[in-house]
């Protein structure tokens, strides 16, 4: 696997095909491989694809994962320089869940770099609504083995404790005010596509209700029977819709 050496961390990363720069961002605790399988190689027939492990995760280790207030600025910026240190001056980016939050980020801090945003299942504010799901699911236990398998090949035993130490990290983003980046939608100036499975347990409509409404320009599509894997229960649609969107879009 690929690699970048960043300021403190080595940053691991899938990467295929040619062309115009397309980086895919990953939820918590996911790696470029285990949440992107089906878009990787799909997107290489026509971007250079780039899928990286985060900080602290996948085969991005050391160091050990942490979650201090402000890891999501710290993961947008570490994924700008990841990108500009390959060569990259713009590029567009797709983020799932903690990823459409990493990716939201990058196009606020780095406007000038960002040429196209596509997110889904993310959130720019946490709730105490959202809280108290994450705090529900704290145990594996309540995990179906479906969603523990890929992660417990990753992790083995260390899993439970860095779900832990993730949900620990939303408490206290909660306790400082909750706000990740919905006072600076209005500044997003990128054409950005918003994807949203209607039923999703975890991130309510709200959420890409707001994005739709504040970001300027902004295009959405909705999954009705939708949770919030979207892009691997209905993948050959949903890449369908981004191809479209991004050829559509495209900044010369």
């Amino acid at each position: 696997m690929p690699q970048a050496q960043l300021a403190d961390v080595v940053i691991h990363f899938e990467t295929a095909g040619e062309g115009a720069p397309l980086l895919l961002l990953p939820g918590a605790l996911g790696t470029g491989r285990s949440d992107f399988s089906d878009q990787i190689d799909w997107f290489g027939q026509h971007y250079r694809v780039i899928a990286p492990d985060l900080r602290g995760y996948g085969q991005s280790r050391p160091p050990k994962r942490d979650f201090p207030l402000g890891f999501y600025p710290r993961d947008a910026e570490e994924m700008y320089q990841l990108m500009s240190g390959l060569g990259f001056a713009r590029f567009a980016v797709m983020g799932w869940s903690d990823g459409a939050n990493v990716g939201t980020l990058m196009a606020l801090q780095h406007p000038e770099s960002v040429t196209q945003l596509v997110v889904w299942g993310g959130n720019s504010f946490l709730s105490a609504e959202e809280l108290h799901v994450f705090q529900s699911i704290r145990s594996l236990s309540t995990w179906s083995s479906r969603a523990i398998e890929p992660l417990a090949e990753v992790y083995g035993d260390e899993l439970q404790s860095l779900w832990d130490k993730y949900v620990k990290g939303l408490e206290d983003l909660y306790a400082s005010g909750g706000d990740i980046y919905r006072s600076r939608l209005g500044d997003i100036r990128c054409p950005t596509l918003i994807l949203h499975g209607e039923i999703d347990p975890i991130v309510p409509s709200m959420h890409p209700e707001i994005l739709r409404r504040e970001i300027v320009g902004s295009e959405y599509f909705g999954f009705p029977e939708g949770k919030h894997n979207i892009h691997k229960r209905y993948a050959e649609l949903f890449n369908q819709l981004v191809l479209s969107f991004l050829k559509r879009t495209k900044v010369d």
